[in-house]
């Protein structure tokens, strides 16, 4: 890990990308992007459709090595190892680092409880009280274990959608990841629902270091302390403009692309 002092105040790196590219069928997607991200930080990436932003995103724990035609370049470390060149089992990573989906995906026949332990039990926990402890530990932790814990058997399709964006984050949660990839976490929900996601977040950071993706750039201001900029070439690939601590990113942006974006000039 590499501690560095920034706007922030002191980070320790948990991650970085080095030149990653990232194309489909030899037609390139994302290209060149570097930049570390801080550990119990929130780094947001933000540009317009078609940047390449999810893109990025799933890049960061192999979720492209599930569609053909994909291929990833450049280097993504974890604790300074090489994800795709070095030692770490995919299944292994996927624990490491979970996901949440831009809609709220549980599985809607099985119960709530099932939901959160089913990542538990698929890396081999079995032992109940341990399965147990984790699934309250992991919903209390996405400030839903106050409303659900005496219906913990009903079916997660009976929750409202912040609610169920809530379990899914429990549900990763429980395998006790390094980071948690948010795609649009927020965007089918209603207003009240998002600033919950966003209030959850902001105490997340103490345990899990958050990379999200947003199109609402209010919520990066808010919820973030580091941000990407991407936007698209000439060349349609999508490309990193400019990473910088959020504050800066937002109040003096060094590339004029990303004031003209920050501003409303397009996008």
């Amino acid at each position: 890990m590499i501690e560095e002092i920034t706007d922030n105040g002191p980070q320790v790196t948990i991650m970085s990308l080095k030149n990653v590219a990232v194309s489909f069928s030899g037609k390139v997607a994302v290209r060149d992007a570097t930049f570390d991200i801080a550990k119990n930080r929130v780094t947001s990436m933000i540009g317009p459709s078609g940047s390449g932003k999810t893109t990025l995103l799933r890049a960061i724990n192999r979720l492209h090595d599930l569609t053909k035609g994909a291929k990833v370049t450049g280097e993504i470390t974890l604790d300074g190892e090489d994800i795709y060149n070095g030692g770490i089992p995919t299944t292994l990573l996927r624990s490491r680092i979970g996901m949440v989906f831009q809609r709220p995906n549980p599985f809607p026949t099985m119960s709530i409880y099932d939901n959160v332990a089913s990542g538990l039990r698929f890396n081999g926990v079995k032992k109940k009280s341990v399965v147990d402890e984790a699934v309250e530990h992991a919903l209390q932790s996405a400030a839903l274990w106050d409303s659900v814990s005496h219906r913990l058997k009903v079916a997660a399709s009976t929750l409202s959608g912040g609610e169920q964006q809530r379990l899914c984050i429990a549900r990763a949660l429980a395998v006790e990841p390094e980071i948690l990839l948010m795609d649009e976490p927020t965007s089918a929900l209603d207003p009240v629902s998002t600033q919950h996601i966003e209030d959850l977040m902001s105490s997340l950071k103490e345990i899990v270091t958050i990379i999200i993706v947003t199109h609402n750039m209010q919520q990066a201001a808010r919820v973030s302390d580091n941000c990407a900029f991407l936007l698209m070439g000439e060349d349609r690939a999508g490309e990193l403009i400019e990473f910088a601590s959020t504050e800066k990113i937002f109040t003096k942006p060094s590339d004029k692309r990303t004031l003209d974006y920050i501003q409303g000039r397009f996008g």
